[in-house]
């Protein structure tokens, strides 16, 4: 292979990958990403803490930075959708991880409704999570 035959395939190589990531890049969407419960059992009771990690899908790596817009907690997973618990953002103890102080009434099923924008990324991401409030 001569040089300018290697030089021009070396340059095909680089553009084409330079092409995949510039499309990776740009196929970027709010639902590659979601919230995770750090644990999905909590005591119940007042000052129950519950936290999520926002995280992208594809490599696994936590968000910081969002801004939380919209919280819900309530019985919905027992069957009580109206019966609702005030909610409070607590500041974040790592990058990432969205803590809220609650008051978990009963043992039982709750879920978590969360809206949120992401930094850099267009539209709004929403989750519902369940976890169970125990004794």
């Amino acid at each position: 292979m001569t040089t300018a035959l290697m030089k021009h395939a070396v340059t095909a190589a680089l553009a084409a990958a330079l092409s995949v990531t510039a499309f990776s890049a740009a196929k970027a969407d709010i639902t590659d990403y979601e919230f995770r419960l750090v644990q999905t059992e909590v005591k119940h009771g007042k000052g129950a803490i519950v936290a999520v990690r926002l995280v992208e899908k594809r490599s696994g790596k936590a968000v910081p930075d969002a801004v939380i817009f919209a919280t819900r907690i309530d019985m919905a997973p027992d069957g009580m959708e109206t019966m609702a618990a005030p909610i409070e953002a607590l500041p974040s103890t790592e990058p990432g991880v969205y803590r809220f102080k609650t008051n978990l009434t009963m043992a039982g099923g709750w879920r978590l409704s969360l809206g949120a924008k992401i930094q850099g990324e267009t539209g709004t991401i929403e989750n519902k999570l369940v976890l169970k409030a125990t004794p």
